[in-house]
C-alpha cells in the first residue's frame, strides 16, 4: 500500500502539472513541457530534499559532543529500529518543534529545535524522536518532500496563469473560464492531494513510535505540550510548503478553514489514537 500511495501521489501530482501547461499553452506542447519539468523536480527532489528542507529551516548538522542528550536518544531509537544512526541537526527556534528528512534511511536527517529540548523531558523527546525516525523507517520523508515541491511549484504556475488571464495574456486556444478554472482549482488540488498524504502518515508514525518505545503516554504528553507551544508562538522559520514534516502542525491555526485544510490530523485524534495502544 506505502507504494501504491508513493506512485499514486506521483502520478496525480503530475497530472495537475500536465493539465495546467495545456491551460496555459493550449495545446500538447504545455503537456509536454511541464511533464519534462515535472520529472526534473521529481529527480531534484529525490537527491536533494534533505538540503531543500534544512536550508529552510536554518538546521545546522550536529556531532555527539555539541548536544549528547540528543545524539544519544536518536541512536537509542536507530538501534531500537535496526537502522543505522541518522544525521542530526538543530534549528535554532524557541517554538518547540521536530522533524524528518532525506530519501532513504541511509541519508536521512532528523530536527529538533532548542526549544523541544527545553521543554520535554527524555521519556516525552525519546517519543517525539521515535515518531521521526518512524518517518524515515517508513520513507514518508521522501514522499512530503517531493509532494511539496510540486505542489509549491504547481500552485506558481497557476498563479501566473491568473495574471496572465486578468491582463490580457488570454490563451486563444483556451477559454478564459477554463484558465481562471484551473488556476484556482490547481493549487489546491496539490494541496489536498499533500495534506491526505500527510495526516494518515502522522497516525501511522505515533503508533509506530508507542510501540517502539512502550511508553505511548510520554508521546501522549509531548503532543499535548507541543500543541500548546506552537500555537501560542508558530514556529518563525521554515515554509508552509514543509509544515508536514514537523511532528505537530507550526503555522497558526484556529478556525475552521484552517483545521479543514491543516497538513496534520486533529491533535484530540491522534491522542485518542495512541490511548487505546
Amino acid at each position: 500500500m506505502a507504494i501504491i500511495r508513493l506512485f499514486g501521489l506521483y502520478f496525480m501530482l503530475t497530472l495537475l502539472m500536465m493539465i495546467v501547461g495545456f491551460v496555459a499553452a493550449g495545446s500538447s506542447n504545455g503537456i509536454i513541457i511541464f511533464a519534462i519539468i515535472g520529472i526534473i523536480i521529481n529527480v531534484y527532489s529525490y537527491f536533494y530534499s534533505d538540503s531543500i528542507v534544512l536550508r529552510a529551516y536554518g538546521a545546522k548538522i550536529i556531532e555527539r559532543q555539541d548536544n549528547p542528550r540528543l545524539y544519544g536518544i536518536v541512536k537509542k531509537i536507530s538501534d531500537l529500529n535496526g537502522l543505522p544512526v541518522p544525521r542530526i541537526a538543530i534549528v535554532s527556534s524557541s517554538t518547540p518543534n521536530a522533524f524528518a528528512t532525506g530519501r532513504n534511511p541511509k541519508n536521512a536527517v532528523v530536527a529538533a529545535t532548542n526549544g523541544i529540548m527545553s521543554i520535554l523531558d527524555d521519556n516525552e523527546l525519546e517519543g517525539v524522536m521515535a515518531h521521526e525516525m518512524a518517518h524515515v523507517k517508513n520513507r514518508d520523508t521522501l514522499v512530503m518532500c517531493v509532494a511539496a515541491t510540486i505542489a509549491g511549484f504547481i500552485s506558481f504556475a497557476a498563479r501566473m496563469l491568473w495574471w496572465n488571464s486578468m491582463f490580457g495574456g488570454r490563451n486563444r486556444n483556451v477559454h478564459p473560464a477554463l484558465m481562471i478554472l484551473v488556476a484556482l482549482t490547481a493549487p489546491l488540488a496539490a494541496f489536498l492531494l499533500q495534506m491526505a498524504v500527510s495526516r494518515s502518515r502522522e497516525f501511522h508514525a505515533d503508533a509506530t513510535a508507542a510501540k517502539l518505545t512502550n511508553k505511548p503516554w510520554a508521546l501522549i504528553s509531548a503532543l499535548k505540550k507541543l500543541e500548546w507551544e506552537n500555537h501560542r508562538k508558530p514556529l518563525d522559520c521554515g515554509s508552509p510548503s514543509n509544515a508536514a514534516m514537523c511532528i505537530v502542525n507550526p503555522l497558526r491555526g484556529g478556525n475552521f478553514f484552517i483545521s479543514m485544510f491543516s497538513t496534520h490530523p486533529p491533535m484530540e485524534d491522534r491522542i485518542k489514537a495512541l490511548e487505546k495502544l
